[in-house]
């Protein structure tokens, strides 16, 4: 049971959890503005500005550097993990979200008259745009620097 406090007592990882739900809530504010209505949606689905993932992880980045040392192997591991997930956010689940949104057309124009068939459509927002993810990272960045005085 002790394990489970120490888990509650990593302030590295609750600021960084912080900064994934900063990141959400952002995104049902930035929904309201583009489209004036509020989604709770945009909370559970993948892609949005800002980038959740990319929040997250840059916050446990700069959360180790802050706490173990910029020149520790710890924050080296972080750091590359972080660009692997923002590369990953930005890149792969951007393209596969561009094929997905061809397959779609595809498939309303050859099954126009099945419509049993066009239901059935492939989930088109699976990634972020390079700004999304700067803007998470960035966000990222500042909450765990703000919060510098809990480490």
């Amino acid at each position: 049971m002790q394990d489970i406090g120490n888990i509650f007592d990593n302030h590295v990882l609750l600021v960084a959890l912080i900064a994934c739900f900063a990141a959400q809530a952002l995104k049902l504010l930035v929904e309201f503005i583009k489209n004036r209505k509020v989604s709770a949606s945009v909370l559970v689905t993948t892609g949005g500005m800002p980038s959740a993932h990319s929040a997250l992880v840059t916050a446990l980045a700069a959360g180790v550097g802050q706490t173990i040392g910029w020149a520790s192997p710890d924050f080296a591991l972080a750091a590359i993990f972080a660009v692997i997930v923002m590369y990953d956010a930005a890149g792969v689940r951007q393209a596969a979200g561009k094929q997905a949104r061809i397959l779609n057309q595809v498939i309303d124009e050859m099954f126009h008259d099945h419509p049993e068939i066009a239901a059935e459509r492939l989930k088109e927002l699976l990634g972020h745009t390079p700004f999304q993810v700067i803007a998470g990272s960035a966000l990222g960045v500042t909450i765990s620097w703000l919060a510098q005085a809990a480490y």
